[in-house]
């Protein structure tokens, strides 16, 4: 290889590496912001964490179920009224 292909080769992975990172940014920062909220989401808009017999995202049973969570702006979760009580940090547990 010569010194002109690897400088060009150098200078290409090096641009390829900032774009991925620059990709990745947005989506950190913004999960950052962010905080699992249990009990909120209504059924089937759950973002994950639908507990036993689920998959994830999409797939709780029940309005409020729970075991399930959105992710919402951080410190505003708790204070997330729902006709069965406010939203917590932690799984509710429901009664069926």
């Amino acid at each position: 290889m010569t010194n002109k292909t690897a400088t060009i080769s150098l200078a290409l992975a090096g641009a390829l590496a900032t774009a991925l990172a620059s990709l990745a940014t947005p989506v950190a920062a913004e999960e950052a912001s962010k905080e699992k909220c249990y009990g909120v989401s209504m059924k089937g808009q759950n973002d994950c964490a639908a507990g036993p017999g689920t998959t994830c995202a999409g797939t709780s049973k029940t309005d409020y179920q729970g075991n399930s969570w959105r992710l919402v702006p951080k410190g505003t979760c708790t204070t997330i009224d729902t006709p069965l009580g406010k939203g917590s940090l932690e799984p509710i547990e429901r009664k069926s």
